[in-house]
């Protein structure tokens, strides 16, 4: 299964991005052993309005794929529960999992009725760049999770 995070706007290079990328890095590495192909990111355009971002990411959807957008309304989950729905997916034969950023507006309404499913780090509203942060860090803690290492110590 391959792992995606699906953004609205580029992440220009500082920490944020040097971290997404290193966090993407080690999950892909830790998750092929255990059936996940990759780890990566793709970004697309923001601007031309919600609707014309919402197009956007609708368009770079994969067919069959579980996605889940983050959303500061959406489940507040735990680790290991989000580790949990991965392996779940992954052994119930979905190809691909992406997670969705939107852009500072949000999602478009097709955006909400096409991927239903949201998850939130919390009640505190978080830039977008850091919750690329984030979202890379907890898919390379549940590979660690799945994978059995010491990294998560919860």
């Amino acid at each position: 299964m391959r792992l995606t995070v699906l953004a609205v706007g580029k992440l220009k290079s500082g920490p944020e991005r040097d971290l997404t990328d290193d966090y993407l890095k080690r999950a892909g590495a830790t998750g092929r052993a255990l059936g996940f192909r990759s780890a990566g990111e793709t970004e697309v355009a923001s601007g031309g309005g919600l609707d014309a971002e919402g197009e956007r990411l609708i368009a770079r959807l994969m067919a069959g794929a579980m996605a889940i957008r983050l959303d500061e309304h959406g489940d507040n989950i735990t680790s290991e529960i989000f580790a949990e729905r991965l392996a779940k997916a992954r052994d119930g034969g979905a190809s691909d999992a992406v997670f969705l950023i939107g852009g500072a507006e949000g999602f478009s309404a097709p955006v909400l009725r096409s991927v239903p499913n949201a998850i939130a780090f919390g009640v505190q509203t978080w830039p977008h760049r850091l919750v690329r942060v984030m979202l890379a860090e907890q898919i390379y803690r549940a590979m660690t999770i799945l994978a059995g290492t010491p990294y998560h110590k919860a």
